[in-house]
């Protein structure tokens, strides 16, 4: 009997390639490494080894120095005479087309930026028609810019009708160049369809909600795998797809939830990163439609990340882009099970940074100004989650007096097992 032996799929391997510049100091650099490396590793790709260099700013050629790429080059080199073959190279910030083409030229092997990383997992995460949609719009628009690139590998050949061949004559266009317009105009003759689809999908949500009755909306948004999910299903009973990968959740979920009595909308976003080109914002507004509609907005922060206050500036700032600055906002730190810092010496005289500060100490600086507009839970560990419920309850309620004056909102206690997916459905 003939036996089959399974082999095991190889991981693709990366490199990451980083910069430190004047506005971005080393630990900077490695925090955003670090969050580059997540991204691969939610792609499917093992990362190998980071590269990094010192620059004013990027170089407009190659976005790293000459001298850096042939440093990377040589590393390449020597995985390949090892029978080690690197999958891609993958820079942390968005590549112009002219510097894509220079380091291709280098390298020899397929280079990513951050941008079409993140494209490459929303492609990967998206189930409905509505975000397959959104993903290949942004696709395109990325795509666009980028179109020479493509057609470097055809030579601009002289030929065809008329005399003289100079640089613009009719006829005397090479192929590269001619099937580069007819790939222009096939890209944006498509945007424009994408675009149209969206207005569609748009119109059927809009209508989705207005059947939803009189209901107080409440938006779950946060950075990208801070636990919005976990807490979610936490709060709605329910069964909402969560993983510890970036952008787990793509397409917003929607889900009645019941507390005392008291029934309101509980919708989940995709999260935010940083350095999240605005064009991809665009692409993705309809998604984010039940938080630019939302009546309140539940800030999840993971208080365990290093840097959680820069992420908090991030989701505040694209909030701001969105125009939901100024909806009432309640920041809600996750994650307090995985909060560790470190005792300083006795004789250690030099001032604390954030590593030394406990979770009570924390609390006591400008969080507690906000009072219960700031709650502390794990919703893994299910901690707080009663002082959250109560919470929410008393902020619903006050905003759907102010809203529905007239509105009977208490509902019967058996509604309390209710719950209601507005996802639309894959076409």
């Amino acid at each position: 009997m003939k036996e089959f032996v399974i082999s095991e799929v190889k991981a693709e391997t990366a490199i990451l390639v980083g910069l430190i510049t004047k506005d971005q100091d080393e630990a900077k650099t490695k925090e955003y490494l670090d969050e580059l490396e997540f991204l691969a590793d939610t792609a499917g790709a093992v990362t190998i080894r980071r590269f990094t260099q010192r620059l004013n700013a990027p170089s407009q050629m190659s976005y790293v120095g000459k001298g850096k790429l042939d440093e990377i080059r040589d590393f390449i080199k020597r995985e390949e005479d090892a029978d080690r073959e690197v999958g891609m190279v993958i820079f942390d910030d968005e590549l112009s087309a002219r510097q894509m083409r220079n380091i291709e030229q280098i390298l020899k092997v397929k280079i990513l930026d951050r941008t079409s990383l993140i494209l490459d997992i929303f492609a990967m995460r998206a189930q409905t028609a509505n975000a397959k949609t959104q993903v290949e719009l942004a696709q395109y628009r990325y795509m666009l810019p980028r179109l020479q690139r493509l057609w470097t590998h055809l030579e601009r050949q002289g030929g065809g009708s008329g005399s003289g061949g100079g640089k613009g004559s009719v006829g005397l266009r090479g192929p590269g160049e001619t099937q580069l317009e007819m790939d222009r105009r096939i890209i944006l003759q498509r945007i424009t369809l994408l675009k149209q689809r969206l207005l569609e999908i748009d119109k059927q949500k809009t209508t989705q909600r207005k059947n939803r009755g009189r209901l107080i909306r409440v938006a779950l948004v946060g950075y990208t795998n801070v636990g919005k999910s976990t807490l979610m299903n936490l709060l709605s009973k329910s069964e909402v797809f969560a993983e510890n990968k970036l952008f787990a959740t793509l397409d917003t979920t929607v889900r009645k939830v019941v507390v005392d009595n008291l029934p309101f909308l509980l919708a989940d976003t995709v999260g935010f990163i940083r350095k999240l080109p605005t064009t991809l914002v665009d692409s993705f507004k309809s998604t984010l439609d039940e938080t630019r509609e939302a009546d309140l907005l539940i800030h999840v922060v993971d208080i365990s990340h290093p840097d959680f206050e820069e992420q908090i500036q991030v989701v505040e700032k694209t909030l701001g882009e969105l125009g939901c600055s100024d909806k009432p906002t309640m920041l809600v730190f996750n994650k307090i099970d995985a909060y560790h810092w470190v005792d300083k010496e006795p004789d250690d005289l030099t001032p604390p940074t954030k590593e030394n500060i406990t979770l009570d100490e924390l609390r006591r600086t400008w969080m507690a100004r906000l009072n219960d507009n700031c709650l502390f839970i794990s919703a893994k560990e299910k901690t707080n989650i009663e002082e959250l419920r109560s919470t929410l309850y008393k902020k619903v309620r006050e905003l759907h007096v102010q809203k529905y004056p007239y509105n009977d909102f208490l509902y019967p206690a058996d509604d309390e097992q209710e719950t209601e997916e507005t996802t639309e459905e894959n076409t």
